[in-house]
């Protein structure tokens, strides 16, 4: 199978399954509704992709009181008594920054370009989020 490419939502429905087969494959699949043409993407290959290349990287700070975690450039911060705590802090943290930039923060200059790691966060579960901030291992390959 090649790349897949629907002019309408019509044709797209009908060919759905062919559509969906595609993107599992990592082949280019789109369709067009109007003037827009949206392309379809597996997840797990979207999030690693993302991950890969989001260019955000999770700062750690030893504190006499715990632990902080911030990425540098972006209003996103947590801390902790322990290092675990601060994690789990910054992944709350993370979805609630992705629940506003949903709502509200998508169309402000200075958000609209994270569009990317809410992408990440929204697709991740906490389990794959953790293993993102800590290094520790390949996104796509964390069970959900």
């Amino acid at each position: 199978m090649s790349a897949v490419h629907y002019d309408s939502f019509t044709a797209a429905r009908d060919n759905l399954r062919q559509l969906i087969d595609a993107a599992g494959r990592g082949h280019a699949a789109s369709l067009r509704r109007n003037a827009a043409t949206v392309a379809v993407i597996d997840v797990d290959r979207l999030r690693h992709f993302l991950a890969s290349v989001g260019g955000h990287t999770a700062q750690v700070v030893s504190e006499a009181d715990g632990w902080s975690i911030f990425l540098p450039g972006l209003p996103i911060a947590a801390d902790g008594n322990t290092l675990d705590e601060a994690i789990d802090d910054m992944i709350e943290a993370l979805r609630e920054y992705a629940d506003d930039w949903h709502d509200h923060l998508s169309e402000a200059p200075n958000h609209a370009d994270n569009w990317g790691l809410v992408q990440l966060i929204t697709f991740s579960s906490d389990k794959q989020l953790r293993a993102w901030l800590v290094g520790t291992s390949d996104i796509a390959a964390q069970a959900a």
